[in-house]
């Protein structure tokens, strides 16, 4: 396969060896690597949020990683837009552009097109929120179809963010989420494409989860949510969101110990990791699924 006019996609969940590969994949290819974490753009959150390390960052030229202050807001819509540029200058210096990371969202705008729904007001937002709380999200998703008929069979039962947007877009638009999608185009063709998905087993996710979250306390993530905590970040800010700020908080101000710490940041990154999966399982069928154990036979294919 000749790689040269494709865009190359990586994703896979959490932990699953995602930039490993794709560093491996650019220097046999000659290819530069862009970001694809909502969570690996900040500049502050380079162990908590699992950044490419600086030994790796020597070996290929990396871009969008650790750019946006924890204090900014940075949408989707931003990421895109710079994500266009990058591939462009890329490919001008007749290099492959590798696309990596595991933000769902970022690869839907990418290969579909970003929906251009109207902004949704922060007291709708709340309201439903609110209302999803209360009444939990079975009678919640029940509710939803009776409100959009349009979302059966294309929103998951237990997909709570997917169930509240699509509230709160036809709550707000009067229109369904689905009409939204249906007008949206993309800036490349499918075929520009080579799309990859590392597919690791549960088991043995679990425990490189463990590993990760073991040698990032060794690594020094409580001083740099030390850090963190001294920027008084507002709450409604998505980096607030990154798994491990509020558990080693909680540590900080002596209401946790260290091993309670350590154990919900692994029990929420495993969720987190269930959660891209089943995203993927849905929204990324049309990608080539490999097992972690045949990466190497993949890359030796990949020319």
């Amino acid at each position: 396969m000749d790689l040269k006019s494709k865009i190359i996609l990586i994703s896979g969940p959490t932990a699953s060896g995602k930039t490993n590969f794709a560093i491996k994949l650019a220097k046999k290819i000659n290819g530069e690597i862009i970001n694809a974490d909502s969570m690996q753009i900040y500049k502050q959150l380079k162990i908590l949020t699992a950044r490419p390390k600086s030994n790796e960052l020597k070996k290929v030229k990396h871009h969008l990683y650790g750019f946006c202050d924890v204090k900014k807001k940075y949408s989707t819509g931003q990421w895109l837009k710079s994500l266009i540029k990058k591939v462009q200058e890329i490919r001008i210096k007749n290099k492959v552009p590798i696309i990596v990371g595991g933000t769902g969202l970022y690869f839907k705008a990418l290969t579909d097109g970003l929906v251009k729904i109207p902004h949704i007001p922060i007291k709708i937002r709340n309201k439903i929120r609110l209302m999803q709380k209360r009444i939990g999200q079975r009678k919640f998703y029940s509710k939803l179809k009776k409100f959009d008929p349009l979302i059966k069979n294309k929103i998951e039962k237990n997909d709570i963010q997917r169930s509240l947007r699509a509230y709160e877009v036809k709550y707000h638009s009067k229109r369904s989420i689905i009409d939204w999608f249906k007008k949206t185009k993309a800036f490349y063709s499918p075929s520009e494409f080579l799309k990859i998905y590392i597919d690791y087993p549960r088991d043995a996710l679990i425990k490189r989860i463990n590993l990760r979250v073991e040698k990032m306390f060794k690594e020094g993530v409580i001083e740099e949510v030390k850090g963190f905590k001294r920027l008084k970040v507002k709450k409604e800010n998505s980096s607030n969101k990154v798994i491990g700020i509020r558990e080693i908080s909680n540590f900080l101000d002596k209401n946790s110990s260290i091993e309670e710490a350590k154990e919900l940041i692994s029990i929420k990154t495993r969720q987190y990791a269930k959660r891209q999966t089943t995203w993927a399982r849905g929204q990324m069928q049309s990608w080539q699924k490999i097992n972690p154990k045949n990466l190497t036979s993949a890359l030796k294919k990949l020319k």
